[in-house]
């Protein structure tokens, strides 16, 4: 008996302490900490950080000495201020925006409390006594500040303290002036939909008009506002107008506002095509050229137009065709020379991602960059010393490191080859922050020279590499093998501590799979596979077609038959680990995020009965549930493309699902909607499949929220330990 409690208590504690190392992950104790943001000020010889949310901060580059403190709460006086989110310069640097009270709207969009500070005066006002407003910016000039606010723009006469509006007829629900809709936000990723001319004179802007969207509603169960924890009687309920694949979408326009004269132009940039994305405008250095971008509703022609906007009229100069689709962010990394002779644009047309040289007027000047690899990141141009800086995958696909480029084609690597390396330049060029992590170091900040000399650490994770350390856990082994269609796979796998190559472990497939995503990559990433490993589990991730960094080919073959390729290489990852020695193929299961989810689903139901279990997070089920700009970027709309949407349903695949299987979703996901997964159990009902399902009330997409982590992780852990 006494033998027994011994045994008992070992086994207790034992799991006590890997129930405390999963909380311990959750909660986020081996992420990276985060460093202060770096703004360079314009000399580039010195930057700013906002510290402990209450002050800005003047540092030098050269000594990392502290120069001046250029903003505190506890010196005003006259505005009641406890604390600040975030600051922005004017670009002459006389005045700082700070803000507080920031309240989200959707993933990216939020309002909040702005405030001006005048750094001569010493004296800080509120940007407008109007309410709240959103994403205020500059002038060139330093005069004014446009910003929204209840989707209409205003400004700010910064001279004189008045405030007027620019537009009058936004509408919640209607009509959005210069802030994105739900799906812009979502999948352009762009918050700020208005742009300064370089003059200060003209204000570009997008005017979305979404009465014709149709609107997505879901139910909230729980108020924040409730007193004493009462039971919310009646819930409420959400809507927002959300296109879903092959619906209408917002129309958009681009409008200029003349503050001269006070009118309101519409520019003529889509008379011939209704239908269709502006995902970005930008001015040139020259105040009358208005560059508008354009998507066609496929997204597979990009036109880059050139807009006068005080004729209205414009002419097209870049087009730019792709049989598959475009990548609009290649779109953020479009640069003007300061002559505005020339643009330099990152572009796809010889399969791989590089940097082009072209004239102001769209034809080709030079290729910049070129070889089997593609560039990942577009720094910017130094006009001084004629050098291009970018990041790239050319070392490996699994790895990022920052290059510079002469203007006769000589290249230096800036970084050491090793891992994962992002760059924030200053704004002359001169130095550089790089933030470096492999997977077995954590992020250490390091301040560079324009050549990648090391000048100082910024910051280092030494204490989250230590207490990682202390765990006793075991390292990331990168590998790659071969399908049996030829295609070489890139993939991690950690084993248990205590790996004995004569047993058979379970296999846990990790994967994300998405379009352009990456998860094998050598950086920083601890996730709940490291609690796996101590339950003898073997954890591995492998990034099948349709991922990052291996050419347009690589990335776009998934296109109108999203799911199929990817579910079949996570199968063909399976059956290569079912293989090998140390693997029981009896045992191996799969599970994802989003994406991830679906490709669960879709690799339990291909016929091919590889895996025991599987765990689908906020899984898409049919593509024609999702967004329009996602879901037809690469599956082109339903009416075009039926026999792709009818194959890549995981509702039309229920009755082939196969292994245990456990959903999980939020009820107030706006995102991937829980209406995915209720109608996926459904048909999961209609054919007699046994599944286990996990509802987060109210949370979105991300459930979040510390316990919300450790209760979903648990569940997961649990559900792992009984059927796989």
């Amino acid at each position: 008996m006494k033998q027994l409690k011994i045994i008992f208590l070992l086994l207790f504690f034992s799991s006590y302490g890997f129930s405390n190392l999963l909380y311990d992950i959750t909660d986020g104790k081996f992420r990276p900490k985060p460093f202060e943001t770096i703004n360079s000020m314009n000399d580039g010889e010195f930057y700013t950080s906002v510290v402990n949310n209450v002050a800005v901060v003047k540092y030098s580059y050269k000594n990392a000495s502290f120069v001046d403190t250029i903003f505190s709460v506890s010196r005003i006086k006259n505005v009641k201020l406890k604390s600040i989110a975030g600051c922005e310069f004017s670009p002459n640097e006389q005045k700082l925006l700070v803000y507080t009270n920031v309240n989200y709207r959707y993933r990216r969009t939020f309002t909040a409390d702005y405030y001006v500070y005048d750094l001569k005066k010493s004296e800080l006002a509120p940007l407008s006594d109007e309410g709240s407003q959103e994403v205020p910016l500059f002038s060139p000039d330093s005069r004014y500040i446009a910003f929204a606010r209840k989707n209409n723009l205003f400004m700010k006469k910064l001279d004189f303290n008045t405030e007027l509006a620019i537009t009058k007829d936004g509408e919640i629900g209607k009509i959005i002036n210069g802030t994105p809709d739900w799906v812009y936000e979502e999948e352009f990723e762009k918050t700020r939909y208005f742009e300064w001319s370089p003059d200060s004179k003209l204000l570009a802007f997008v005017k979305f008009d979404e009465t014709n969207v149709p609107l997505f509603s879901f139910q909230k169960f729980n108020s924040e506002n409730t007193l004493n924890n009462d039971i919310v009687l009646y819930p409420t309920l959400f809507a927002f107008n959300y296109p879903k694949a092959g619906q209408n979408n917002s129309k958009v326009s681009v409008c200029v506002y003349d503050d001269f004269y006070k009118t309101t132009r519409v520019m003529k940039i889509n008379e011939d095509e209704q239908d269709i994305y502006i995902p970005r405008i930008k001015w040139s250095n020259q105040p009358d050229q208005l560059f508008v971008f354009k998507l066609n509703r496929n997204q597979n022609r990009l036109d880059m137009l050139l807009v006068n906007p005080k004729s209205t009229l414009s002419k097209l100069i870049l087009r730019q065709d792709d049989q598959y689709y475009i990548d609009y962010d290649n779109i953020d990394y479009i640069q003007f020379t300061a002559d505005n002779q020339f643009f330099f644009m990152v572009s796809e047309q010889d399969g791989y991602r590089h940097i082009y040289q072209y004239k102001i007027n769209g034809s080709i000047a030079k290729q910049i960059t070129k070889g089997n690899w593609d560039v990942t990141d577009f720094y910017g141009y130094d006009e001084t010393k004629k050098m291009i800086y970018y990041q790239s995958a050319e070392v490996s696909p699994l790895q990022r490191d920052i290059y510079a480029i002469d203007a006769k084609g000589k290249k230096t690597r800036l970084t050491d080859g090793k891992g994962t390396h992002v760059a924030t330049f200053n704004k002359t060029f001169s130095y550089f922050v790089d933030n470096a992590s492999t997977s077995r170091m954590p992020n250490v900040i390091t301040l560079r020279s324009q050549i990648g000399t090391s000048i100082r650490v910024l910051g280092n994770n030494n204490a989250t590499e230590k207490a990682f350390k202390e765990q006793n856990l075991p390292n990331k082994e990168f590998f790659n093998f071969t399908t049996t269609e030829n295609v070489k796979l890139n993939g991690w796998m950690i084993k248990p501590l205590n790996f004995d190559v004569t047993r058979k472990y379970s296999l846990l497939l990790v994967q994300y799979s998405g379009p352009n995503s990456q998860q094998v990559l050598d950086k920083w990433n601890i996730g709940w596979e490291y609690y796996l490993t101590g339950k003898d589990y073997i954890v591995a991730c492998v990034d099948g077609r349709g991922t990052g960094a291996r050419g347009a080919e690589f990335r776009k073959c998934t296109h109108k038959l999203m799911g199929i390729l990817e579910a079949k290489d996570q199968v063909e990852a399976a059956q290569y680990f079912g293989k090998q020695s140390y693997i029981d193929k009896g045992r191996v299961g799969i599970w994802g995020w989003s994406y991830g989810g679906t490709i669960t689903i879709m690799a339990m139901s291909t016929g091919e009965k590889v895996f025991k279990a599987g765990i689908a997070v906020a899984p898409v089920t049919d593509w024609k549930l999702y967004n329009t700009a996602y879901t037809e970027r690469f599956m082109q709309r339903p009416q075009e493309n039926f026999k792709g949407y009818e194959n890549t349903s995981a509702l039309s695949k229920a009755d082939k699902l196969n292994g245990y299987l456990l959903l999980v979703h939020g009820t107030a996901d706006d995102n991937v909607h829980v209406q995915n997964t209720m109608l996926y159990a459904d048909k999961l009902v209609e054919a007699d499949k046994q599944f286990e399902m996990q509802l987060y009330t109210d949370k979105n997409h991300s459930i979040l929220g510390k316990q919300t982590r450790r209760h979903l992780y648990t569940r997961m852990s649990e559900y792992l330990f009984r059927n796989l």
